[in-house]
């Protein structure tokens, strides 16, 4: 990064909860990056505690230099790689070069997320696998109703995550071009792919075959995917209703996904489901609670 573009990176521009800042440029070559836009340059000032979470943007010039630059959370960073959101942001705190660092807090919070400790890589393994589900179930849905370009759209979607839960079961976080990341592992998944974009079938054969191989993947990797949610779920004595699971911050990152999840474990048996009647004012309701 230039020295003009250093020498910025001071407390009272950044914020007195900045760690420091990361310079990411796009490589040569390349086409428009979504978050450079037009832009030269991207800063990522990272912070630690911020009051008020989310990412601020301001475009700023420096002699001829227009770059963007991004407030961050270490909070925030934290939570897209659990969750794997914000994959272009993830990639430019990753990979863009660290310009400002006080006493070094910056380079260890990217260690640690480079890392990815099994806290992290377990909670990002349960998301993937939800998604996973999710998007099956969809093409399995779409694919009965004979729609068979959605269907083919849903069942890649649900190798991508299929294809991410693959790379963290090898340690790897997976970033935004999973496809080049899986390749070299010489994974099913891959053999997949290959199978649906590429293959001499019918469509709609293609998807079937693809889905009857996922169905397989969904079974087998449900228990070790699910794993930190089963945890909670033999954490107590009494069952746990879906309103309660869904408060817990453990599970915030799967919190739409959560009923799909619940409902698949209990048809494969991991869990079990009881009923306790709640008393209403139009008569008796039974609501569905979940143990192991």
């Amino acid at each position: 990064m230039e020295p003009t573009i250093f020498s910025i990176m001071d407390e009272e521009k950044a914020g007195r909860q900045a760690i420091g800042a990361i310079g990411y440029r796009q490589d040569n070559g390349s086409s428009h990056d979504t978050l450079l836009h037009d832009f030269e340059f991207l800063i990522l000032v990272v912070h630690h505690g911020l009051e008020e979470r989310g990412i601020r943007v301001e475009h700023c010039l420096s002699g001829d230099a227009h770059y963007q630059l991004l407030h961050l959370d270490c909070g925030d960073i934290e939570d897209w790689v659990i969750a794997g959101d914000n994959r272009e942001l993830v990639k430019s705190f990753l990979h863009g070069e660290i310009i400002w660092d006080i006493a070094g807090e910056l380079a260890a919070f990217r260690s640690y997320i480079n890392q990815f400790e099994d806290g992290i890589r377990e909670k990002r393994k349960l998301k993937e696998f939800a998604k996973f589900l999710m998007m099956y179930s969809e093409a399995k849905k779409l694919t009965a109703a004979q729609d068979l370009l959605d269907a083919y759209y849903s069942v890649l979607q649900a190798l991508k995550h299929y294809a991410r839960i693959e790379l963290i079961e090898q340690g790897i976080l997976p970033e935004s071009r999973v496809w080049e990341q899986v390749r070299s592992l010489n994974s099913v998944v891959y053999k997949l792919f290959d199978e649906l974009t590429d293959n001499s079938e019918t469509l709609e054969q293609r998807i079937q075959l693809v889905l009857l191989a996922c169905e397989f993947s969904l079974t087998s990797k449900m228990e070790s995917c699910c794993s930190p949610l089963l945890r909670i779920l033999g954490s107590r004595k009494e069952a746990w209703s879906i309103q309660e699971l869904m408060q817990l911050p453990e599970l915030v990152h799967v919190k739409d996904e959560l009923p799909l999840v619940l409902r698949r474990l209990v048809y494969r048996g991991l869990i079990k489901e009881s009923a306790k009647t709640q008393k209403e004012s139009k008569g008796e309701q039974r609501e569905l609670r979940y143990w192991v």
